[in-house]
């Protein structure tokens, strides 16, 4: 029986420019997707744009791209940074502005990635090679440079330091993919880029043979109804009601009454407020200053019964 031929490992090529820092993404990458081989390739900013069109999957470069071939997220923006001798004189502020930089000579290597509208500054003509040359000749005095802060802490010197120069043109870096190679795999880095949780569906495409989960205004299986609780009361169980039967029997009207009134003679005790009611009211009546009548003593008429007999 043939054996099935294996298959090579999944691999998704990065391109890195110089400056960007990628730990993270990485271990992000290697959690999620153990099982595909992320490469990252280093490569210089000028040649990054060609390296995709070559067949990268995607790099993390320094904008601007053509808009017409690549997509491009932007993720940030550096700040940019004169790199001096630890003695120069702009070593002493804490950030400086273009117009400091009037009276020096400024070095721009040939991969610069800074876009001036006009050099502030006197470049020299001698152009080095890389940025990293340029650092050299910064630390033998022939000039400043001005890069992106990144790049300056990636050749950083004890003998060098930078200051931050706040109006000078910056340098943003972006995920970039060619436009016709959107793949899943250029979405889970999209995804790991921007910072979305594993369990995150946002961009990626769904299996077809999961079942649809039912819309606002769609047709969709509704929960069964749960049968009403029934609520029995019994009798002469608190809360059955005013006047309800109680654990002796039914009561009789007349025991209804009689304790009604008992209730109301009491809230009446000691008030005082109309006449023959309360102990004061009662005292003048023995006396024979006023008649007492105190209706909410006599008993409530019962059909069939005497009009005037009081509740016993």
């Amino acid at each position: 029986m043939p054996q099935p031929e294996d298959r090579p490992p999944a691999t998704f090529r990065l391109l890195v420019v110089p400056g960007v820092t990628v730990d993270k993404w990485t271990r992000a990458w290697s959690e999620r997707l153990p099982e595909v081989d992320l490469r990252l390739e280093p490569t210089e900013a000028a040649d990054a744009a060609a390296l995709l069109s070559a067949g990268a999957d995607a790099g993390l470069i320094r904008l601007p791209v053509d808009p017409l071939q690549f997509h491009a997220i932007p993720l940030y923006t550096e700040a940019t940074v004169v790199v001096v001798p630890r003695e120069h004189l702009l070593a002493a502020a804490d950030q400086v502005t273009v117009a400091d930089l009037a009276d020096e000579t400024l070095l721009s290597p040939l991969d610069d990635v800074l876009t001036w509208p006009a050099p502030p500054a006197a470049v020299l003509a001698d152009r080095p090679a890389t940025t990293a040359a340029a650092v050299e000749l910064v630390a033998a005095e022939v000039g400043v440079l001005v890069v992106p802060q990144s790049l300056a802490r990636a050749h950083h010197r004890k003998d060098l330091t930078y200051r931050v120069v706040t109006d000078a043109p910056a340098s943003s870096v972006a995920l970039a993919w060619v436009r016709d190679r959107h793949t899943d795999l250029v979405e889970e880095m999209i995804g790991i880029v921007r910072g979305r949780t594993a369990n995150s569906t946002r961009g990626r495409t769904q299996d077809p043979s999961a079942p649809a989960t039912p819309t606002a205004g769609q047709p969709g299986r509704q929960p069964a109804r749960q049968p009403a609780r029934q609520q029995s009361r019994q009798p002469g169980k608190p809360g059955a009601g005013r006047g309800a039967p109680t654990r002796g029997g039914p009561a009789s009207a007349a025991a209804v009454d009689d304790r009604r009134a008992r209730r109301q003679a009491r809230r009446g005790h000691g008030r005082g407020h109309g006449r023959g009611e309360g102990p004061r009211g009662a005292r003048r009546a023995r006396r024979g200053r006023l008649p007492v009548l105190d209706l909410r003593r006599l008993g409530r008429r019962r059909p069939g019964g005497p009009a005037d007999a009081p509740a016993p």
